[in-house]
């Protein structure tokens, strides 16, 4: 696990939007992890999500507070969350300013409705070349119409893990362009869910407001985020002792 904090992007929010847009810009393959603890849990008890954190093709970033955390114990110093969200945003705005080529995958279909007319509404420059909702019967078609295509950004939103092998399988099928697996950040930005007030946001604390939200969520988010501090805590006591 301890490669995963190494491989994680440490600098900030800003800095990588930077780093996204001049891969944009020449043209660069790019495929973005955006890690939270339950990324690197199943890093850790699947050989093929390993391999996948693990590939230098693959940039990692730190979507979950929870992973900031981790590192601060492990003496990695991240600086900030990355949010999947606000990257997906942030994409769509890069998109509409520059004429990009836009291709989106995931949520039910009135969620992927309601995100088509607010990007046709609000971001009317995006060139949507290929858009299913996630309930579609074969994904890997989708990618492979869509590496016929000249797409420059490819959001997919089918959740972790799926969502990254996905994309993983199918990223040779492409030459340049950027992929990111972004969770539930359609149902957010097309505005069927609510996302926590920016004071909630800055003080960290967005887990909680889905945990408030939707209750059902505290099994997996002990199994996922309480046990891995303690995996954390663990390791840090294990290799202090190397």
């Amino acid at each position: 696990m301890i490669d995963y904090f190494k491989k994680l992007y440490a600098k900030s929010t800003t800095d990588f939007y930077k780093e996204v847009e001049l891969n944009l810009k020449n043209k660069k393959k790019m495929f973005i992890i955006t890690a939270n603890p339950e990324t690197f849990t199943y890093g850790i008890n699947e050989s093929a999500i390993n391999k996948m954190l693990l590939d230098k093709e693959v940039t990692l970033i730190p979507d979950g507070i929870g992973i900031v955390k981790a590192s601060h114990i492990l003496n990695y110093k991240v600086k900030e969350r990355i949010t999947g969200v606000d990257l997906a945003e942030h994409l769509l705005k890069v998109c509409n300013e520059n004429k990009y080529q836009l291709a989106l995958l995931g949520a039910k279909e009135e969620v992927i409705e309601a995100l088509k007319a607010k990007i046709n509404k609000e971001y009317p420059n995006i060139k949507l070349v290929k858009v299913e909702n996630g309930y579609v019967e074969n994904k890997d078609k989708f990618f492979q119409e869509l590496s016929h295509t000249n797409v420059d950004v490819c959001l997919v939103a089918l959740g972790i893990p799926n969502q990254e092998l996905l994309i993983y399988k199918h990223l040779n099928k492409f030459k340049k362009g950027i992929f990111v697996g972004v969770g539930g950040s359609f149902d957010v930005i097309s505005g069927v869910k609510k996302r926590a007030p920016k004071i909630i946001q800055k003080l960290n604390l967005e887990w909680l407001y889905r945990l408030i939200k939707e209750p059902k969520r505290c099994k997996r988010f002990y199994q996922n985020n309480v046990k891995f501090i303690f995996k954390v805590k663990k390791l840090k006591k294990e290799t202090r002792f190397k």
